[in-house]
């Protein structure tokens, strides 16, 4: 006779019978997620001490404990912290895609150097080519802009074993910055001296669409400070200098790797790098 009430329910394990068990995914940067209990929809900013960090499309975050109660694709998952990266047996790159070299350490400072217009300018090429200028010894200083370049040449002219490497945005034929730049290159100081720029009106604009998670760069109109412009073109909050220095902040944290740039930038600054570098194997990767 068939036994209608099934099998011992004191049997062990019968709480988890028909019990349906959730896939677990591992919270990795840039995964987007939903919050089952509020509709709260973001991308992993972050994991620490057992909680997961999430942005929303509009730049706001929230804070969530690991475990069930997640969303992907509209099916149930339980998040779990990344997994660990393993350990690589090869040799390690540097951002800039660059061979680092074993238990490399930083050289003392090389009287040539890089000067970079402006400061958010100097935060991307650290974060990309920080290891590298640091093997070899370059210093990268702050240009307050272009105007002052020749009255830092005169505190400290440039010489065969002091060379600069100077980085201008908007470096297009006609501006003010190309007028500047090919006086200093025809002037006393030009054989040690190289003068570099992108096309951009801005550094941001280096860093490539897909990298930051948008479509393109939106255009600016005259008469609007183009970083609060490109703000408020994107939906982030634009009411102050504060909320500028967050999304510049964003911005830079997309930036993994030198293929998060657009190549006329990368090879501006290699070129500089090479120049200050002269004479020295291995000056770049």
């Amino acid at each position: 006779m068939d036994d209608r009430y099934g099998a011992d329910v004191l049997a062990t394990g019968w709480k988890q019978q028909g019990v349906r068990a959730l896939p677990r995914v591992a919270a990795s940067r840039d995964l987007v997620v939903e919050v089952a209990d509020d509709g709260y929809c973001g991308a992993v900013v972050g994991v620490s001490g057992g909680m997961v960090e999430l942005e929303d499309r509009r730049g706001r975050r929230r804070v969530f404990p690991l475990g069930a109660g997640f969303l992907i694709e509209g099916r149930d998952v339980v998040l779990g912290p990344p997994a660990a990266a393993p350990v690589s047996s090869g040799p390690r790159r540097t951002a800039s895609g660059s061979f680092a070299a074993p238990d490399a350490r930083a050289r003392t400072a090389r009287a040539s150097r890089i000067l970079v217009e402006g400061r958010h300018d100097a935060e991307l090429v650290e974060k990309v080519w920080g290891d590298d200028l640091r093997a070899e010894g370059v210093v990268v200083e702050y240009l307050q802009g272009i105007d002052l370049l020749a009255a830092t040449l005169a505190e400290e002219p440039p010489t065969v074993e002091r060379r600069y490497g100077v980085l201008v945005d908007h470096l297009v034929p006609g501006s003010k910055e190309s007028r500047i730049a090919d006086a200093i290159a025809r002037g006393r100081d030009g054989a040690h001296v190289l003068i570099v720029g992108h096309p951009w009106i801005d550094v941001w604009q280096c860093v490539t669409p897909r990298a930051v998670g948008i479509q393109r760069w939106p255009e600016v109109p005259r008469g609007i400070e183009f970083k609060v412009g490109v703000c408020r073109a994107l939906g982030w909050p634009a009411r102050d200098q504060a909320d500028v220095a967050r999304a510049w902040q964003r911005i830079l944290a997309s930036v993994k790797s030198y293929r998060d740039l657009e190549p006329a930038f990368l090879g501006r600054v290699e070129e500089l790098i090479d120049f200050v570098t002269v004479g020295r194997a291995g000056a770049s990767g």
